[in-house]
């Protein structure tokens, strides 16, 4: 079914932006997108793209290493670092193409890398590239990973992780990752995708939800240790536009720029998006009631749904993905199908994805989305279960 795109509504259709698309020519409210803060559509964002479109054009025209780095790149790049309070960040055009390569820049034949069982698909498919010795840790089982890390005699030891899952809206514990990748000397990667605007108080992510770094810095109790830590965390979602970055020691973010050949060989990404981002990364942080208002959705959600008293539950997630379980793959469709009837559209994710027997409903809050369309999400489920 074709979605489109809000460059394609004329102007009595501009209501459809942000939470509504077309498909099939007939409206549907969303809970599919990843724009957790709303911030694809805001006004400053649009404005900072149309003038650096307008100063730089409309593409970079070669790799960052040979003159596709720009003005803009870099001032973007340095306030990334400072908004998660790390020495250095880099920018890449996508988070799939960060993630496969990062990973083989940093580990590769007689390194060993530790993976949580329900990783996404691009730090597998960077493990993979690596060539480095896997070893698929269950997940959120720290135990197991202590034990795995133990055991391990590889040169160099990785460990990977969501700090958000994508499938499930949990986050992972980090201060504990942290403490067992020091104590059995192993480097610590998390993917903050989507942690990355929505967590910390000014959106700083994952790392300040847990008290460990943000805008002013490394806390104390982190120093010393965050040599071991390579954070990466995409802006397609909650900053509202596109591109990945990773940031750390000025020294292992040299390494990757250096060695990533998904930086190097790719043509960088336009400084217009840069500039987009620079003015998203600046709304993360002043619209702090954004994150208020995703806070007070998630809560009208998980009542309406205990009110309702439906058949299926929602997984434990302080996040704006709100995993609604089904159960079994034809009842997922069924459901999904049901709520598409009534033009609420909720994408059901389904094995390979996520594990058998949990096919589920992936709502997806936005701070775009009103407490009104949350309760008409809710009535549609329970009209789904009739």
């Amino acid at each position: 079914m074709p979605l489109k795109a809000p460059a394609d509504l004329s102007s009595d259709e501009e209501d459809l932006r942000g939470t509504h698309y077309l498909i099939d020519g007939r409206p549907r409210l969303s809970f599919g997108s990843n724009d957790y803060l709303g911030l694809s559509q805001h006004p400053a964002v649009i404005a900072a793209a149309q003038q650096a479109a307008a100063r730089y054009g409309v593409g970079a025209t070669a790799s960052p290493l040979v003159c596709g780095h720009s003005p803009a790149h870099e001032a973007l790049e340095t306030e990334l670092a400072a908004l998660v309070g790390l020495p250095r960040a880099l920018y890449f055009y996508a988070g799939y193409a960060a993630n496969v390569g990062i990973i083989p820049a940093l580990v590769g034949k007689g390194d060993a890398v530790f993976s949580d069982a329900l990783n996404h698909a691009c730090l597998i498919d960077g493990i993979r590239l690596s060539r480095a010795e896997l070893h698929v840790v269950p997940h959120a089982d720290l135990a197991a990973l202590a034990q795995a890390l133990q055991a391990s005699t590889a040169r160099r030891k990785l460990v990977v992780t969501d700090a958000v899952f994508s499938m499930d809206g949990n986050v992972a514990n980090v201060p504990a990752l942290m403490a067992l990748c020091e104590r059995y000397d192993a480097w610590l990667m998390i993917d903050d995708a989507h942690g990355f605007g929505v967590l910390g108080e000014h959106g700083e992510g994952t790392l300040s939800y847990h008290g460990m770094a943000g805008r002013e810095g490394v806390a104390p109790a982190w120093q010393g240790r965050m040599d071991r830590l390579i954070y990466m965390a995409t802006l397609g979602k909650a900053a509202g536009v596109a591109g990945a970055f990773v940031a750390g020691e000025p020294s292992m973010v040299e390494w990757v720029l250096q060695k990533a050949r998904t930086y190097m060989f790719a043509t960088a990404t336009p400084a217009m998006i840069a500039e987009a981002l620079r003015a998203s990364v600046r709304v993360m942080q002043e619209e702090g009631g954004r994150r208020d208002h995703l806070r007070a959705l998630q809560a009208r959600l998980r009542e309406g749904v205990a009110k309702a008293g439906l058949p299926w539950q929602l997984m434990p997630s302080d996040t704006a993905i709100q995993p609604l379980i089904i159960g079994s793959n034809e009842d997922a469709l069924a459901v999904m199908a049901k709520l598409d009837a009534q033009g609420v559209w909720v994408p059901a994710i389904r094995p390979p994805t996520v594990p058998e027997g949990t096919a589920r409903l992936r709502i997806s809050l936005s701070a775009a989305h009103t407490l009104e369309q949350v309760d008409q999400l809710c009535r549609a489920l329970a009209q789904a279960v009739v």
